[in-house]
């Protein structure tokens, strides 16, 4: 079956300041369990809280930096750079410059709430 989906499904979003996710292929835009690309922006100064998901990440940098940490280290990610994170390794994200960032993510299987095991503290 094939399907032309006119517009992303808009997903709730942890942090201190408000961030925007476009779901355009995921559990909630299309039902779909294996796989969820979305676009996220997020504003200068957002941070969210740490999380170790059960999914792979993959995520592009489209405009602005991405600043993600790992236990171990920090990544500043930039346009057109892209970084992999492996379900199970702690990781928190951020956007601490200038403009914010407008990045992509493909989540395997797909972005769940109950999938991303939030660290309990807030930013």
């Amino acid at each position: 079956m094939i399907r032309h989906l006119r517009a992303p499904a808009l997903i709730p979003a942890q942090g201190n300041k408000p961030k925007v996710i476009e779901e355009y292929v995921g559990r909630v835009a299309t039902g779909t369990h294996e796989v969820s690309i979305a676009r996220m922006t997020s504003p200068p100064g957002w941070v969210e809280p740490g999380q170790t998901p059960e999914f792979d990440e993959y995520t592009v940098v489209l405009r602005g930096l991405l600043r993600v940490e790992t236990r171990e280290q920090t990544f500043q990610v930039a346009a057109g750079e892209s970084i992999v994170v492996e379900k199970g390794e702690w990781v928190r994200y951020s956007t601490p410059a200038g403009e914010g960032a407008e990045y992509m993510a493909v989540c395997l299987p797909a972005f769940s709430p109950n999938l991303v095991c939030r660290d309990e503290h807030e930013p």
